[in-house]
C-alpha cells in the first residue's frame, strides 16, 4: 500500500510538472510567433515581411520590408524586368484606416548576357513599402497585415511562385520605437535606393535616329555610368552603352529598342556610377535636329 501511494504521488507530481512545461512552451511559442513574421518559401528562396518599428501609431507612418533570400545564381526582377520576366506583385489586405504607399525599388543589376539582358536582384534584397495609419484609428490591440505575393524566380529557367505573408502588428498611442533587430536591414535597404540628383546637375536626352544620347552635367568628368530605363521597350537593354567623358560630365549613347513605336517626351530611369551611387533620372527628350546634332 505504501509503495502504491508513493507511485500515485509521483504520477501526480509528474503530471503537474508536464502541464507546467507545456504551458511555458506554449507561451514561448506565442511570443516567437507574435514578435516576427515567419519566412515563407518561394522557389529557390524565401521571403519574409519585416517591420522597422515595434508598433504602429495613429497618424504615423512606418516602413515595412519584403526581405528576399535567394539561392546562388537565381534572381527576381526590378520594376522594369528588362527583356524577360516580371517584377514581384503585391496584393495587400489591410484593416480599415491603414494604407500603403508604392514599393520602393533598389537600383537593379544587369542579369544575363546578349541578346537577352534582364534587370533584377540576386542573393539578398529588401523591398521597402511605407504604411500609414489614420489619425482617428483606435490606439489599442493589434491588427493583421496580409499580402498575397506573386514572384517569378529565374536562372536558366523561370519558376513562378506564390506566398501569403502576414504579420500581427500592435497599435499604441505613443510614437513608434524602432525594432533594433531590423535596424541594419532597413539601413542597408535605404542605401541601395537610388537618390535624387543634386540640384546643380542637369540631364537632357537627345533623340537621334537609332539612339538617345543622354547628356549629363554633373560638375566634373565621369568615365563610367550605366543607365537602367524605367519604362520597357524604349532602350535596347542588351546593347552596349558608349560613354564619352566631357569636362562637366559625359554623353551616354543608348541604342533604341526595336519595339519603340513612337517618340517619347521624357527618358526616365536609374543612373549608376562607378562607385555604385545611383540616381533617379528624369530627362526631357529633345529632337536631334533642334538640338543641333
Amino acid at each position: 500500500m505504501a509503495g502504491s501511494a508513493i507511485s500515485k504521488r509521483l504520477l501526480v507530481k509528474y503530471a503537474i510538472w508536464s502541464l507546467k512545461f507545456l504551458a511555458c512552451f506554449a507561451m514561448f511559442g506565442t511570443f516567437l510567433a507574435s514578435s516576427r513574421a515567419m519566412a515563407n518559401e518561394i522557389p529557390h528562396g524565401s521571403v519574409e515581411l519585416i517591420s522597422e518599428n515595434q508598433w504602429i501609431s495613429p497618424g504615423e507612418q512606418t516602413y515595412f520590408g519584403f526581405k528576399f533570400e535567394l539561392e546562388k545564381g537565381w534572381h527576381i526582377y526590378w520594376v522594369n524586368p528588362g527583356d524577360s520576366g516580371q517584377p514581384p506583385q503585391f496584393e495587400w489586405h489591410l484593416p480599415p484606416g491603414l494604407a500603403h504607399g508604392d514599393t520602393e525599388w533598389p537600383a537593379p543589376q544587369r542579369v544575363g548576357s546578349p541578346p537577352i539582358v534582364d534587370f533584377g536582384y540576386q542573393n539578398s534584397i529588401t523591398l521597402l513599402v511605407r504604411l500609414r495609419l489614420s489619425p482617428d484609428a483606435p490606439a489599442n490591440g493589434a491588427e493583421q497585415l496580409a499580402v498575397n505575393l506573386k514572384v517569378l524566380v529565374c536562372r536558366e529557367i523561370c519558376i513562378p511562385g506564390k506566398a501569403q505573408v502576414s504579420m500581427n502588428v500592435p497599435i499604441k498611442s505613443n510614437r513608434p520605437e524602432p525594432d533594433a533587430r531590423n535596424a541594419k536591414l532597413f539601413a542597408a535597404a535605404r542605401r541601395s535606393l537610388p537618390r535624387r540628383p543634386p540640384g546643380t546637375w542637369t540631364f537632357t536626352a537627345i533623340d537621334q535616329k537609332n539612339s538617345f544620347v543622354l547628356v549629363a552635367n554633373v560638375g566634373g568628368t565621369t568615365t563610367r555610368a550605366t543607365f537602367f530605363p524605367l519604362e520597357e521597350s524604349q532602350v535596347d537593354n542588351s546593347a552596349r552603352q558608349d560613354l564619352v567623358p566631357t569636362a562637366s560630365g559625359f554623353r551616354l549613347v543608348l541604342s533604341k529598342s526595336d519595339q519603340l513605336l513612337k517618340p517619347i517626351k521624357r527618358l526616365r530611369g536609374v543612373l549608376e556610377f562607378a562607385d555604385n551611387a545611383a540616381y533617379l533620372i528624369d530627362a526631357a527628350v529633345e529632337n536631334g535636329n533642334s538640338a543641333g546634332q
